[in-house]
């Protein structure tokens, strides 16, 4: 494991995912995934500073449009998630490399309902697919995950169809680069970027 605070956020050594999504050609346009792993802050922050990663929103899934607030999603009874918005060039980075960095680094896949101090269905462990190739590729990789005991407990990450996806309040959006000095940020949220430096300096940009 590599940087490794106090807390959480160390980087758990995975490997590359054995199936990936296909890329004819490098004029293929962009695409995007939408992923949960606890308060949106941190995974949002993570993705931001990954090459190839074009735009990162948080925001909500796995529920309705009338929801779709922070407060009425912090009460754990609208079947959101907190979740990001990850939209990439695939000519630059992979679903497959995007999952990795998910896996490893902004989250904790083993977590049920959870992650660090927030509990409840709103902090699940979620990928939310739009295609069935990003179910397959998703799926294979937690097969492949578990089949290699990449973790000590089991993965709990759900695979879910994406119905819709409602953009977080102005707030919320880059709230790291924003509230730097947050005490909740700088205790659960900074040690998952260093770790990304340190186990992905390829992928890694500031």
């Amino acid at each position: 494991m590599l940087g490794c605070s106090l807390n959480e956020a160390c980087a758990v050594a995975l490997p590359d995912p054995q199936k990936d999504e296909q890329v004819a050609d490098a004029a293929s346009g962009a695409r995007s995934i939408v992923v949960a792993g606890g308060c949106f802050w941190g995974v949002e922050a993570v993705f931001l500073h990954l090459k190839g990663v074009k735009n990162v929103v948080s925001g909500y899934a796995g529920g309705e449009e009338d929801t779709a607030t922070y407060e009425q999603v912090s009460s754990g009874k609208t079947g959101h998630a907190e979740a990001v918005k990850v939209t990439y060039d695939p000519a630059a980075i992979s679903l497959g490399q995007l999952l990795k960095v998910y896996f490893s680094v902004a989250h904790d896949p083993t977590q049920l309902n959870a992650q660090g101090p927030d509990r409840g269905i709103q902090y699940r462990s979620a990928i939310f697919y739009e295609t069935p190739e990003q179910k397959e590729v998703a799926s294979s990789y937690i097969d492949q995950l578990a089949a290699a005991k990449a973790f000590d407990k089991p993965i709990v990450t759900r695979l879910e169809p994406l119905e819709k996806f409602y953009a977080a309040e102005s707030y919320h959006q880059n709230y790291i680069a924003f509230h730097p000095d947050s005490l909740y940020v700088m205790i659960h949220d900074a040690p998952k970027l260093v770790s990304l430096k340190e186990a992905f300096p390829d992928l890694y940009v500031k």
